[in-house]
């Protein structure tokens, strides 16, 4: 009798003892998948930090402001390190198709007029406005606008957006008067070292990503410290910037949020003559 006894108490230890070893090797199984699935998270978790980091934050399709259209207009909010650019004045400009054209007027030259000095005179139906082009500081982007003008692309089209709160700029340059038009080509920044945007600038609009100029400018006509260095600087208003500001007291139609429309007071371009100076 005392025998039995004896191997069932052994027999119930060693039951005990093997599940002691089958929950020790549970237990450090557990915590070698706990490690391994906390190293994971931490890459996942620095790799999307990374990827916000040069993302920037809320960067939007539009020059102007974050509520545009799908379409080529500033944005104040923060950008990538613009891409350097070639030194000024250059002497050959590469432009790559980007169909459709809004109006097909061809590609502008490839070699500039880099050493000639430029006057644009943009006619409106509420006057002119005289802007001096920096031919020697945005050689390829002056180029781009003498030849757009000279082919009458600029003619008989609506300045299409106006902002009047934390950025001041009308926006023109697309025939379709949508901010989706473009020439059916787009070129590389210039001049953006160091670029601000203070009242009577005028710069190219873009897409949000670097190198995607094409036809859409904008005026800026008070000082505008908040967009961020990513819109080609290429001409100074020298006359008419109090036609701009006389349109932006009427404000916009609110079209792409508060102060982001349509400008009550339309602005036609009807023509676009160059001289030089």
């Amino acid at each position: 009798m005392a025998g039995k006894k004896e191997r069932q108490r052994r027999l119930a230890r060693e039951r005990y003892e093997r599940r002691a070893v089958r929950q020790e090797q549970r237990y450090q199984r557990t915590r070698r998948w706990t490690a391994l699935a906390s190293v994971c998270l931490l890459v996942i978790a620095l790799a999307a930090g990374g990827f916000f980091l040069f993302r920037g934050h809320g960067q939007h399709a539009d020059a102007a402001a974050t509520k545009p259209a799908a379409g080529a207009t500033p944005t104040p909010t923060p950008a990538a390190t613009p891409t350097p650019t070639p030194a000024e004045p250059a002497r050959h400009c590469t432009y790559t198709a980007s169909p459709p054209a809004a109006r097909d007027v061809g590609m502008p030259p490839a070699r500039p007029r880099y050493k000639a000095k430029y006057q644009a005179t943009i006619h409106t139906n509420r006057g002119d406005i005289v802007i001096n082009l920096r031919n020697s500081k945005a050689t390829c982007t002056v180029n781009s606008f003498v030849f757009l003008a000279a082919k009458k692309y600029f003619n008989d089209t609506h300045c299409q957006r106006l902002t009047t709160s934390g950025y001041f700029v009308l926006q023109c340059g697309d025939p379709t008067g949508t901010g989706k038009g473009g020439p059916g080509y787009k070129f590389d920044d210039e001049n953006l070292a160091g670029a601000k945007y203070p009242a009577g600038t005028v710069a190219m609009a873009n897409n949000s990503a670097p190198n995607t100029n094409g036809s859409q400018f904008f005026l800026v006509y008070k000082d505008s410290a908040q967009l961020q260095p990513t819109y080609t600087p290429f001409g100074t208003i020298v006359s008419g910037l109090n036609i701009i500001q006389n349109v932006a007291k009427a404000g916009s139609d609110n079209a792409n949020g508060p102060g982001d429309g349509h400008p009550k007071e339309k602005v036609v371009i009807k023509s676009v003559t160059i001289k030089k100076t």
